[in-house]
């Protein structure tokens, strides 16, 4: 039982210690914040949706990355478009509120939003995401 528990809490009792850490040695977190795809019909929407989640503060900074052939399968069938790519740089713990604020504006049926961690990277830049997105 007590193999259990500790097995349970393990994740909980890593991610304090992390945490811990970095505050004591002004170090970077992995996996604080992330990047965000976002796919968009056309330019326009992408800039919409950018200026949305920019107005809400739910991101530090989305870049819009210009016209690129997409093929994938939609109801059965290969489909081939053009997309413009939004690059969504924000908090990690942002994610879920970004994702159900996009779905509720984004005209696709299934829009893709889709997230990686920020590992490592410049520490100025991630200072400044850091201090560009509020926690609550």
């Amino acid at each position: 039982e007590v193999l259990t528990l500790l097995l349970l809490l393990y994740p909980l009792l890593r991610g304090l210690a992390l945490q811990l850490h970095s505050a004591v040695t002004g170090s970077y977190l992995p996996g604080t914040h992330s990047v965000v795809f976002v796919t968009c019909l056309n330019e326009h929407i992408a800039r919409d949706i950018a200026r949305a989640i920019m107005d809400r503060r739910l991101a530090a900074c989305v870049s819009i990355l210009p016209k690129s052939s997409a093929l994938y399968f939609w109801k059965g069938e290969l489909e081939e478009s053009t997309e413009i790519l939004l690059l969504v740089k924000t908090r990690t713990s942002k994610i879920g509120e970004l994702s159900n604020y996009v779905r509720s504006i984004h005209p696709f049926e299934i829009p893709e939003i889709i997230s990686l961690p920020i590992e490592q990277g410049n520490p100025a830049y991630l200072r400044w995401m850091e201090e560009s997105v509020p926690r609550h």
